[in-house]
């Protein structure tokens, strides 16, 4: 079996060079995603950020919306402490409070006015356990509260899958210095993701209690949604 990716120190530490890599348009997807939590978010939200290790949509949420107040959760403790870490050095210690979880370690009382959560979905190998965490936090927002999602995508049945996968592949070989058969060796992991097309998200989507589903977002295998709480 191929090994699944974990999000140990040394994972953490590269995590942002890497994204970036596997993913080109990584910012532009952050700030749209701040901009479609703002559409619909009070100036003074208090916002869910689920899988908030990196602290990249954390710094981007905390920049731009200065009234904000945020509850970060994340299972990956050194991925955790690489948001906190970064957060305290800009904002300090006022505006955050971090969860070594999920969704469901959050108080399930604290209903907030947005949330997000980017690039977890594919790390979650079913779709019943995609639907709980999707539940989860559905359960902690306030009825009308906007919602952004961002995840890998695709049919493995679908012949553009494997062409998309090329693209990955040759685009790793031109902008880093790892040889052909390490990326091909870091491909098998990736594959060994858990990808469910557009749809099937949008129907877990609908399942879980969201509304108003939009995608805005695509590059290669990657999509993001806004939608609402209903």
């Amino acid at each position: 079996m191929t090994e699944r990716l974990t999000f140990d120190a040394d994972t953490a530490t590269e995590y942002d060079r890497g994204i970036r890599r596997t993913l080109p348009t990584y910012d532009g997807l952050v700030r749209l995603a701040n901009t479609a939590l703002r559409m619909h978010t009070k100036e003074n939200a208090e916002v869910l950020v689920v899988g908030a290790g990196g602290g990249n949509e954390l710094l981007e949420f905390a920049e731009s919306n200065s009234a904000w107040s945020f509850t970060a959760a994340d299972p990956s403790e050194p991925m955790l402490k690489e948001a906190r870490d970064k957060v305290q050095g800009r904002f300090g210690t006022g505006r955050v409070t971090y969860v070594a979880g999920s969704a469901a370690d959050i108080r399930a009382e604290n209903l907030y006015d947005a949330a997000s959560c980017l690039l977890v979905l594919h790390f979650i190998e079913s779709d019943a356990a995609k639907l709980e965490l999707l539940q989860e936090i559905r359960l902690r927002m306030k009825p009308g509260a906007p919602f952004v999602i961002a995840s890998m995508t695709g049919d493995r049945n679908d012949p553009s899958f494997d062409q998309l996968f090329g693209l990955w592949r040759q685009s790793w070989i031109d902008r880093s210095s790892l040889s052909e058969a390490q990326v091909l060796e870091m491909e098998q992991t990736v594959r060994a993701l858990s990808f469910v097309s557009p749809g099937a998200i949008e129907e877990l989507l609908r399942e879980a209690g969201f509304g108003r589903i939009t995608r805005f977002f695509q590059t290669t295998f990657f999509s993001a949604w806004m939608c609402i709480a209903e």
